[in-house]
């Protein structure tokens, strides 16, 4: 005969939870002795360790953005102070620093040449917004902006102020270089920005050994980059040759030092920064835009070096010039002051055959002696328009020759050497009848 726990299985089940403390929940078996579901579940298993491992990578990955958007912030914060510096201005906190508008706007005609007016005093928070906006309002005339707005400047938002900022660097710093694709053929093909900077950088750099620039990441990885980008330009600053690859640190911290104490290149990254697999793009591409930037200066300097040693030595040409003009006037001015005394002399020999030697010398001074100084009348001449050519051309006045000295002077007397010449032949044909009338006389009687 069944128990009366047999024919009644709920009352049994009733009784069991009536004796369970109030509050409590009754747990499954395998629960009970300590076993989870998934002991005896392979799908919950591989669906947990499935979630596990999204976490993690989702942890990684947010952790990496925080450290890029770090560096971004660190390098993008020491650039916005290598221009501040010029007005004695200073960001400290790059999300906080900018909300007033101040040294936004300072930046901006500091790295644009531009006026842009002076700021409200930014106390206010509508003063800060007004000041923001001028600068929004003067980069939308340079380039496109969106989704950023004076609000969120004025608040602080990380993301919105390193992407406004990246942009303030893109169109001042990186989109004006420009490169011929051919370096021989200045109408060639011309890349720009991007693409432009990583074509130079592959120039300067080509034939450099373990140098091998394909990118603003990784490529820069082991400093020997940075170091050939200085050697190329100043190979007086780099022993290239002692550099080991595979001392990235001691490579990077090489060409930094080098480049902020011999260049002027502020050091906008850390070794660190870029001693990594996959360095942030931006804070490199900065950097090495400072480079191209400082470069490019240097190469304007010394063509204009070269240009005012060029007007410098043009000058002096000029001056020597000038001296050289007054001897050769002076000289050719005296010849002709003694050549005119000397045609001048009516004082013949009084005989036919003497006369007859002084036609001929006569002769002799008009196709021997005369034509060479003709011709340093004409160099004359010519060198004087050519002072004053070179003079204007160098925005210099115009030569002034010593009184006497001047070209109206020189034709002067030359005419007047002319004048005596025709009158000297005019005297010598006069004699030359005279003695030949003299002698027929004589050969008369």
């Amino acid at each position: 005969m069944a128990s009366e726990r047999e024919r009644r299985p709920d009352a049994v089940r009733s009784q069991s939870n009536e004796s369970l403390p109030p509050n409590s929940t009754v747990r499954p078996p395998d629960l009970q002795y300590g076993r989870s579901v998934s002991q005896y579940d392979p799908d919950a298993t591989a669906m947990t360790q499935r979630e596990d491992v999204i976490k993690f990578e989702q942890g990684r990955i947010r952790a990496l953005q925080e450290e890029r958007l770090a560096i971004q912030k660190k390098t993008f914060t020491k650039w916005m102070n290598s221009f501040l510096l010029k007005a004695r201005m200073e960001v400290e906190d790059l999300f906080t620093d900018l909300a007033d508008g101040k040294k936004l706007l300072k930046l901006l005609e500091i790295i644009s040449g531009e006026k842009l007016g002076k700021p409200n005093n930014g106390k206010m928070r509508v003063h800060k917004v007004e000041n923001v906006n001028k600068s929004l309002a003067f980069l939308h005339t340079k380039v496109r902006l969106e989704s950023i707005g004076a609000e969120d400047i004025v608040d602080g938002n990380p993301r919105l102020i390193l992407g406004l900022i990246w942009t303030i660097i893109l169109r001042f710093q990186i989109q004006e270089i420009e490169i011929d694709v051919d370096e021989e053929n200045e109408s060639s093909e011309k890349k720009s920005a991007k693409d432009a900077l990583l074509l130079w950088c592959q120039r300067k750099t080509n034939g450099y050994p373990g140098v091998n620039i394909q990118d603003f990441t990784g490529s820069w990885r082991s400093g020997l980059g940075f170091n050939a980008l200085i050697h190329a330009h100043r190979p007086d600053l780099i022993n290239f040759s002692a550099l080991q690859p595979s001392r990235h640190i001691e490579n990077l911290n090489n060409a930094f030092d080098i480049a902020n104490n011999e260049l002027g290149i502020p050091r906008l990254l850390d070794a660190e920064d870029v001693d990594q697999s996959r360095p942030d793009e931006k804070s490199v591409i900065t950097y090495v835009a400072s480079y191209y930037h400082t470069f490019a200066r240097m190469k304007n300097e010394q063509k204009s070096g070269r240009r005012i040693a060029n007007i410098v030595g043009q000058m002096m040409d000029a001056d020597k010039m000038k001296v050289h003009y007054e001897h050769l006037t002076s000289d050719l001015l005296e010849w002709i002051r003694m050549k005119v005394l000397e045609l001048e002399d009516r004082s013949f020999p009084n005989s036919l055959e003497g006369i007859q030697k002084e036609l001929l010398r006569f002769k002799q001074y008009r196709t021997v002696e005369k034509p060479p100084k003709y011709k340093e009348r004409s160099e004359i001449e010519a060198l004087y328009f050519h002072i004053n050519t070179q003079l204007k051309s160098l925005n210099q006045p115009a030569f002034a020759p010593p009184d006497g000295q001047l070209i109206h002077d020189l034709e002067r007397s030359w005419e007047g050497l002319e004048h005596a010449e025709h009158r000297r032949e005019v005297a010598l044909r006069q004699e030359l009848l005279r003695q030949e009338w003299l002698e027929q006389l004589n050969y008369k009687f």
